[in-house]
């Protein structure tokens, strides 16, 4: 850190870097490598497919929040129940990532978090 008054390093430090929600993370074999295959995605794979999806963000942003957030296992299902939306006859427009999942939302039942986007609609 600098002392010039002209110095970009003179404020205080935003509460978050390179996300854009605020909230504990937790930095997780498991979350890590999630998010580390949706970026390999995003680099590589993802300009071959083309600007298909119809929501926003986009259904790779959405899964890599979505690991980032809630770990491998939820957010993993999450995003797999969003690219299932996706698809022809599906649903379009603006579907954040929960900030939250009620306690009703088990691990042991990934099934049940198809019901998060049905109440979003």
């Amino acid at each position: 850190m600098c002392d010039a008054p002209d110095c970009r390093h003179a404020g205080a430090r935003p509460a978050h870097r390179g996300r854009n929600w605020q909230g504990p993370f937790r930095r997780t074999p498991g979350r890590l490598l999630g998010m580390g295959l949706i970026r390999f995605y995003q680099l590589t794979l993802s300009g071959f497919i083309g600007n298909g999806c119809r929501h926003l963000p986009t259904c790779s942003e959405y899964g890599y929040e979505a690991v980032a957030r809630h770990g491998l296992w939820r957010g993993g299902f999450l995003a797999l129940f969003r690219v299932a939306r996706c698809g022809p006859g599906g649903t379009h427009g603006f579907d954040p990532v929960p900030e939250a999942l009620a306690p009703r939302f088990r691990w042991w039942a990934p099934w049940r978090l198809w019901r998060v986007a049905e109440k979003r609609r």
